[in-house]
């Protein structure tokens, strides 16, 4: 709409939760809709082009009457700081307060005017060469339809008694008369289609669209992305002015859905683990709506020319090396949107491939020790049982207890307990991995993934069963 009329407006409103004829609850949500620019009449403060004082949405629209009939009426909308008021045929139907204290409507300029509110469409230069386009386009339709079905002129007879048509035959009784068509000079057509050319260039110089743009033909090349925005110079220019201009319209879209939704939903405001994104360091549980940095968005629009993947993963394990970027920076870079959810969902893989290798790990430590205890004999490929612990009595390799095992003493439990005592799992400084119940979940899901779990079976008797 803003390419065409050079206005665009946008409305926030908020749609209440209601109920349809089939008893299905629809919950509430913050609507944003685009309005046709010929239906809006803005009134601006006189000293700042930027705010809006009054705004009023008229249209005509079909409706039925109490009779039955089909009737046209007119709907008004009037919306201040204060208050809100609809008509329907001058008629009062609704008025009360504006709960946001402010317009909910957004003005976006397509292409600013210096000392004007009012923007300019992109179509605006180009609209009569266009024109004179579509002229010259019809001329030259009508000459190839002339002469598609030419005149017959016949001379030195009457056309009367000839019928013109297919498998027809003509008798002429005198000699000298001539039948012949119209002939086609070639010469007029193709100034046209020269005209046609020259207008259609004009149009893209004047738009700022090249022609390669818009599919011409090119030769195949490995053209750099450099050397593409150097190519599509002009549309790069206009792509960055309507970022500047669109972004900050959509910024202020943003804002104003943010106040509704906080004022209709309060509950919003507080960060809910559920389906909002993970909460980092330096964010708050809860917002305050009376604060505007509680508003602030960023805009950010995907870049028009390709980007070669192979030399941006490139570009990026460079500065990662150097130590010049981050994860999350990069995965931004790339082009993610959501880079916390990203980073969360690759740790949580890797805790996945660490517990399935503890598991296999497992597995591995019990067929080898179940081949120990059947064989005597340790596989050196396998798992190595672990060193016996350190006894007491010293290097002196005197027994004090007078066993087999040279400088061993007698075990806590007796002389008949073979048992080594429990042995206490290394911990991280800070970390009682025994006491933690993550961990202790974790070795829980291990042992899982190794042994599986053991579900009950539940047998149906037959009957010719006794």
């Amino acid at each position: 709409m803003g390419s065409v009329t050079g206005d665009c407006f946008v409305k926030v409103a908020y749609e209440e939760p209601w109920v349809d004829p089939s008893g299905m609850p629809h919950p509430g949500r913050v609507r944003i809709l685009p309005l046709n620019s010929a239906y809006c009449f803005p009134e601006w403060h006189p000293h700042d082009r930027k705010r809006l004082i009054r705004f009023k949405l008229k249209y005509r629209f079909w409706g039925t009457t109490q009779e039955g009939t089909r009737q046209v009426f007119t709907y008004t909308e009037l919306l201040t700081e204060e208050r809100i008021e609809e008509y329907v045929n001058d008629e009062l139907i609704d008025a009360r307060e504006n709960p946001l204290g402010e317009i909910p409507i957004v003005h976006i300029s397509n292409l600013p005017i210096a000392s004007s509110p009012w923007g300019m469409p992109d179509i605006q230069d180009v609209t009569p060469l266009n024109r004179q386009y579509n002229e010259t386009a019809t001329d030259i339709a009508d000459i190839v339809n002339y002469h598609a079905a030419p005149v017959t002129v016949v001379i030195g007879a009457r056309a009367s008694n000839l019928e013109k048509g297919t498998h027809q035959t003509w008798s002429v009784p005198n000699k000298d008369a001539r039948v012949e068509n119209l002939l086609f000079d070639p010469r007029g057509i193709e100034q046209a289609i020269k005209l046609l050319e020259v207008l259609k260039s004009a149009m893209h110089e004047m738009t700022g669209v090249p022609k390669t743009a818009l599919g011409e033909e090119q030769a195949i090349s490995n053209t750099s992305g450099v050397a593409l925005a150097i190519q599509y110079q002009p549309l790069m220019n206009r792509f960055h002015l309507k970022s500047t201009q669109y972004g900050e319209g959509f910024a202020e879209v943003n804002r104003l859905a943010l106040r509704t939704l906080f004022m209709k939903e309060p509950e919003t405001l507080t960060w809910n683990d559920t389906w909002d994104p993970p909460l980092r360091d330096d964010s708050l549980p809860m917002l305050d709506p009376m604060d505007p940095v509680s508003y602030e968005n960023t805009v950010h629009f995907q870049p028009p020319l390709p980007v070669d993947k192979l030399i941006l993963l490139n570009e990026i394990q460079v500065k990662m090396a150097l130590g010049l970027e981050s994860k999350r920076g990069a995965l931004q870079e790339l082009g993610e949107e959501f880079p916390d959810e990203k980073l969360q969902e690759l740790f949580k893989e890797l805790l996945d491939d660490a517990e399935q290798q503890a598991a296999l790990e497992f597995l591995k430590a019990q067929v080898a020790s179940l081949i120990v205890n059947m064989t005597g004999m340790v596989s050196p490929e396998g798992p190595q049982p672990m060193p016996p612990p350190p006894q007491n009595g010293g290097g002196n390799g005197k027994s004090n207890g007078g066993g087999s095992n040279g400088g061993g003493v007698k075990s806590a439990g007796g002389p008949q307990v073979n048992t080594a005592p429990t042995a206490k799992i290394a911990s991280a400084p800070g970390l009682d991995l025994k006491d933690n119940a993550d961990v202790q979940k974790m070795f829980q899901r291990i042992v899982t993934l190794a042994h599986g779990t053991k579900i009950p079976q539940r047998r149906v008797p037959e009957e010719d069963e006794s």
